[in-house]
């Protein structure tokens, strides 16, 4: 099952976004949703299919949601995800003296 999908961006929050199927656009996403994820700025289209990888999100759980609620929203990664992937020297550097 492949499915060709929008991606969009939100303009409220950082690393945010949302996969929509692009024959339905952001016509099937709830109003509150948009009004919390704000303008909606698209990045890039992308064809989806069980056997593509994803690396954020499980494959399988998007286009599931592409199917039953016609939207997937991509939340931030957690902020101590970000100190994870901080390369050593950085870390060394906010030490104290």
């Amino acid at each position: 099952m492949k499915r060709i999908c929008s991606i969009y961006r939100s303009s409220k929050k950082n690393e945010m976004y949302l996969y929509v199927l692009k024959s339905d656009a952001l016509e099937r996403v709830p109003e509150p949703l948009m009004a919390a994820f704000g303008k909606a700025i698209h990045a890039f289209d992308l064809v989806l299919s069980p056997e593509r990888k994803l690396s954020r999100e499980d494959i399988n759980l998007v286009l599931e949601n592409l199917d039953t609620q016609g939207y997937h929203l991509q939340m931030p990664p957690a902020e101590d995800e970000y100190i994870e992937h901080l390369p050593e020297e950085l870390l060394r550097r906010n030490d104290p003296v």
